[in-house]
């Protein structure tokens, strides 16, 4: 019944992408694998049929009983997922049992634009996603949190989240049919290959996956590589099959889908800088009572801080586990491919996206 009701979901949510950009980014997978959780997955999001009323908790008379389905691309081990089980594991507490959520991981439920679509259909197939430039597709300003280079810090991205930008693309969001309920910060993008990268030369002819962001595409064109957009649960498998020479990712995705196992070197290119929204379909939201969309967006700001540790202690660790694994980091001046990557951009982007890059780089505190 699941999967019958999402692929109604994403047909109406097709209409309302209709003449919608082509590119899209993120680092959503194919659609693939069955929509029925795993096990583990069961055994912690339980039988939404069951009667939760005496589940653990003071239950809330002002709280409705609410089904919550909440998908994600990575795997059990990222702290996406810890982020998703903490969410559940506070939610069901506070409401009693009335709310209960089903997690999906990596990509269960399809790629991510798969489940944005269903989430803005509202059908309850998919309410909770993580989503960032991949955005682009609704609404073509939300493709900027993809610009290369346009975040220099943790402090500038602190700037531009927390700030009229920040408001913003909150704003650009809900006009998609997205609530935004927090912004989860990412490690920046490196460069991984079987040779040494010193400088934009090296890259020339080198394919290199990428997501299907039309920023970061052009970034990489520029600096004389070839681009090959591909889902990423397919990266591991084309690096093995020689398909492509590299990938860019943060060091967490690196090391979750295991590419230490098929790449020899991290190219410290620092090219990106980003974050995903953690977002509900605004349509189910909307529908919800004061006191369960309070309850929700209370639960997603602890849920979102409890992550954000869990990421500040991984990331310390990371380039080690990395280095143990076997790989070699390589430092590298950035300047030269920020130079490249940022010209390449700028000659794609939008009136309306340079507006807002605008307003990131005057955002910066170091500027």
């Amino acid at each position: 019944m699941r999967k019958m009701r999402r692929f109604a979901a994403l047909g109406a949510a097709a209409v309302l992408a209709a003449g919608a950009l082509t590119g899209c980014g993120g680092s959503g997978g194919s659609s693939g694998g069955s929509s029925t959780p795993t096990t583990t997955q069961a055994a912690a999001g339980g039988d939404q049929s069951a009667d939760n009323s005496n589940a653990g908790g003071s239950a809330d008379a002002g709280v409705e009983k609410i089904d919550l389905v909440f998908s994600h691309i990575n795997a059990e081990t990222h702290t996406w997922h810890k982020l998703a089980m903490k969410f559940k594991e506070l939610i069901e507490e506070k409401s009693g049992g009335n709310i209960t959520v089903t997690i999906y991981p990596n990509n269960q439920l399809g790629s991510e634009i798969e489940t944005v679509q269903s989430a803005i259909a509202g059908m309850g197939d998919c309410d909770i996603v993580l989503t960032g430039e991949s955005m682009q597709t609704y609404v073509e300003e939300l493709g900027i949190i993809g610009m290369p280079y346009a975040i220099t810090s943790d402090e500038h991205m602190d700037a531009v989240l927390n700030g009229e930008v920040g408001k913003e693309l909150d704003e650009l969001m809900l006009s998609a049919g997205l609530r935004n309920l927090g912004a989860i910060r990412r490690g920046p993008r490196n460069i991984t290959s079987n040779k040494e990268i010193h400088s934009p030369d090296d890259l020339q002819g080198f394919i290199i996956r990428t997501p299907e962001s039309s920023m970061i595409m052009a970034a990489f064109e520029a600096m004389g590589a070839k681009p090959t957009p591909m889902a990423f649960s397919e990266i591991f498998t084309s690096l093995q099959q020689g398909v492509i020479h590299g990938q860019e990712n943060p060091l967490a995705n690196i090391y979750d889908a295991s590419l230490f196992e098929v790449q020899d070197y991290v190219i410290e290119s620092e090219h990106l800088r980003a974050w995903v929204y953690m977002a509900i379909s605004e349509a189910r939201f909307s529908s919800f009572s004061p006191a369960a969309q309070a309850m929700i967006m209370e639960c997603a700001t602890e849920a979102i801080d409890y992550e954000h540790e869990l990421f500040l202690e991984e990331e310390a660790t990371l380039k080690a586990t990395l280095e143990e694994k076997g790989m070699t980091f390589i430092e590298v001046d950035q300047t030269p491919f920020k130079e490249k990557a940022v010209a390449g951009v700028l000659n794609v982007l939008s009136d309306r996206q340079k507006a807002i890059y605008d307003k990131i780089v005057a955002a910066d505190p170091a500027a």
